[in-house]
């Protein structure tokens, strides 16, 4: 992956998270063209597609970029070609929050997922916040009964991402450790996130990033690298 895949516990479009939208921008070759995909949303109905389409708009107006907002919102839009070159022809992706099974299935095997790894091939950034973070592990807990696990797009393998991590509370996160099993519970706090880049995760943001898994349970903060093979 030539690109920066950035993974984002929660607090999107918000202002306090100005500060990391400014360095995950800082990461694109040239002026950000950015895509907001408000997918996620999808089954939510039309009213807060629309929402999370016009954060995402004048968020990254008032930070400088060019933006548009993408609505894929369902397996029709995910394969229609208009959207999915509107997709192609930026250098960063933002995927919103929502459901994160609805929308590995949503873009699953479909152009406009096509595009967006596309755009990471071609060293843009991609980042994903909360169901747009989780979609990028092995697996993605059922909601909301959490289990069984269902499959993700597996781009961490023995990873389950964790988003909300600071707000869900050490027994919740416990308890998806116990069924994670031999998976590496990757517990991201908001406003920040764990990024990929050149071969190493590291943390940006004002929180952090933990490490779950039968060796090490590890919280890092901005700027650390985080292991966890």
């Amino acid at each position: 992956m030539n690109g920066t895949l950035a993974l984002v516990g929660s607090g999107e479009y918000l202002p306090p998270i100005e500060s990391l939208d400014k360095f995950l921008l800082s990461k694109v070759d040239g002026d950000p063209r950015v895509v907001c995909l408000p997918t996620a949303a999808g089954p939510d109905g039309a009213e807060v597609v629309a929402r999370w389409s016009r954060m995402g708009v004048e968020h990254f107006t008032k930070l400088g970029a060019q933006v548009e907002s993408v609505e894929v919102i369902d397996r029709a839009t995910a394969e229609d070609e208009w959207l999915a070159a509107k997709i192609r022809a930026a250098n960063f992706v933002y995927l919103s929050g929502g459901k994160p099974d609805y929308l590995h299935k949503t873009l699953q095997a479909t152009k406009a997922f096509a595009a967006i790894t596309g755009v990471l091939e071609a060293g843009g950034v991609v980042a994903g916040c909360s169901a747009g973070a989780m979609i990028w592990g092995e697996t993605i807990p059922s909601f909301p009964t959490m289990w069984p696990f269902r499959p993700a797009f597996n781009r961490l393998p023995g990873v389950i991402i964790m988003p909300h991590y600071d707000e869900i509370g050490g027994q919740f996160a416990g308890l998806i450790r116990m069924m994670a099993g031999k998976l590496t519970l990757l517990g991201i706090e908001g406003n920040t996130a764990l990024v990929q880049h050149d071969g190493a995760f590291t943390v940006a943001g004002s929180g952090g990033a933990t490490v779950w898994n039968a060796k090490q349970k590890r919280r890092y903060v901005e700027g650390e690298e985080v292991r966890w093979r």
